[in-house]
């Protein structure tokens, strides 16, 4: 494996895990099951805290998880097995385009985000918190 191909599965990533009204407890669910798995996966960065409202460009309650490239196929698969809609995306320097061009939806279409709060290029503020805290 060449050192670039090394340094792609260290690429972070985000998803964001959104619910609805009578979703709340599957997405408990799925928060605690994260939570024990990042014990246990250190490609799994973090688990942030369950939102109850719209936070950001989200408009819906959510909680974010962070984790490497090379996690993602299991991230993935563990998300769209909740049947809870999430973005999926990776964190680069282009918070816009993360969000929408680069992102992956599952459980459902796209939701309207608030691209108005989005970080201008090259200044995306997720990296430096990657991994350490969520909104």
């Amino acid at each position: 494996m060449s050192g670039d191909e090394a340094d792609a599965g260290d690429a972070p990533y985000h998803a964001h895990i959104y619910h609805e009204a009578g979703q709340r407890a599957a997405s408990d669910a799925l928060h605690a099951e994260l939570t024990v798995l990042k014990a246990a996966r250190p490609d799994l960065r973090m688990v942030g805290k369950l939102r109850e409202g719209p936070v950001g460009p989200h408009p819906l309650p959510q909680f974010e998880v962070h984790f490497l490239k090379r996690a993602l196929p299991e991230m993935t698969a563990l998300i769209a097995a909740s049947g809870l809609r999430a973005l999926i995306h990776p964190l680069t320097d282009d918070d816009l385009a993360d969000h929408t061009a680069l992102g992956t939806w599952l459980g459902g279409g796209p939701l309207d985000l608030d691209l108005s709060v989005m970080d201008p290029p090259g200044r995306n503020q997720g990296v430096p918190r990657f991994g350490k805290v969520d909104f």
